[in-house]
């Protein structure tokens, strides 16, 4: 039963660059977003609104998408930020540790969060091989969707949601690691971000797709031949943003970081398919049984070590198993 479900979000070749956008351009009246893939249809609507606002007006915008790490990376080697977005917390404590984002970021009502989304599970129109959960991803003969984990920060939660989903079930953390093993099997195509998987399966590649919920709302709302599964047991995707720096487009862009968790904004967001991050929007989601965070799984400092690290990571070794670089 749906329920009313309000919940406190290389360069690259996927990257839209308007003029400036890799300039230390130091206006107070341009801001350079820097964020990573999904959110652009959102910002495309934000921004104007942004704009039309008394704190927006006369602003103008520079736009980097991407995936999510290369994205950090990018910005921590030089690229010029006023605002990121990105899919993970770790992508913005990289920032923390190269003295481009305070540590106080995610002091605010909303954690640093700007919007929310769950793990689903995207098929073909009418769902032909009868996918209705996590089980059915490792059955033979399945093609599964996903993108590279050691790109993509949406690829690390549709890690972390199936992984959780095993614990919830009520499996041994042995047997959610086999799971993974199972599942990744199944794989048969990794691109490098959320956004450039979607593409491929809507280009017809595979049977299924891991991926945000809100990507599955939009495209479905734009016609799309697909259908999409909220499984029971999934994990709440918190995207934080931030702003970087401490020159003239500060006060600006901590002006647009406020706006972006506004009710306003949160409404803009909601629209696009996003669980709103504040109470005072109101929004019908379905409320997944079985909802999970990353904390319960011990926050992103353990998970990046456990499933990510180059040597030992889980899925780093799983990766490495099928013949999948990870340099």
């Amino acid at each position: 039963m749906d329920k009313r479900f309000i919940l406190p979000l290389l360069p690259v070749a996927a990257a839209l660059l308007l003029p400036a956008c890799g300039s230390s351009n130091t206006s107070s009246k341009h801001l350079t977003l820097v964020a990573y893939s999904t959110p652009q249809g959102v910002f495309e609507k934000l921004i104007p609104a942004f704009q039309a606002t008394p704190e927006g007006s006369g602003v103008s915008f520079s736009q980097s998408y991407g995936p999510s790490g290369q994205q950090s990376r990018a910005v921590v080697n030089g690229l010029h930020a006023d605002v990121v977005n990105f899919a993970l917390e770790p992508d913005v404590e990289k920032l923390v540790k190269a003295g481009l984002v305070p540590a106080s970021w995610n002091q605010n009502a909303t954690h640093g969060f700007v919007s929310n989304s769950v793990a689903v599970i995207i098929v073909r129109k009418g769902n032909p091989k009868h996918i209705a959960g996590w089980s059915d991803l490792v059955k033979p003969g399945v093609q599964v969707l996903t993108p590279n984990p050691l790109t993509s920060g949406g690829a690390r939660w549709n890690v972390v949601a199936a992984y959780g989903a095993q614990l919830k079930e009520g499996k041994t953390p042995a047997q959610a690691q086999a799971y993974l093993q199972a599942l990744f099997h199944n794989v048969v195509s990794q691109d490098s971000s959320a956004r450039n998987a979607l593409q491929t399966f809507l280009a017809g590649r595979g049977d299924a797709l891991i991926d945000y919920e809100n990507e599955a709302i939009a495209v479905k709302k734009k016609g799309s031949a697909i259908d999409y599964v909220i499984p029971k047991d999934t994990i709440l995707i918190q995207t934080p943003a931030a702003v970087v720096g401490s020159g003239a487009s500060s006060a600006q862009a901590r002006k647009f970081l406020a706006y972006l968790i506004s009710p306003a904004a949160q409404a803009i967001w909601a629209a696009g398919g996003y669980r709103p991050v504040i109470p005072t929007v109101a929004a019908q989601f379905p409320t997944p049984s079985g909802l999970f965070t990353i904390d319960s799984l011990g926050g992103w400092k353990k998970v990046t070590e456990q499933f990510f690290a180059p040597e030992s990571g889980i899925v780093t070794k799983i990766e490495q198993s099928l013949g999948v670089s990870t340099g």
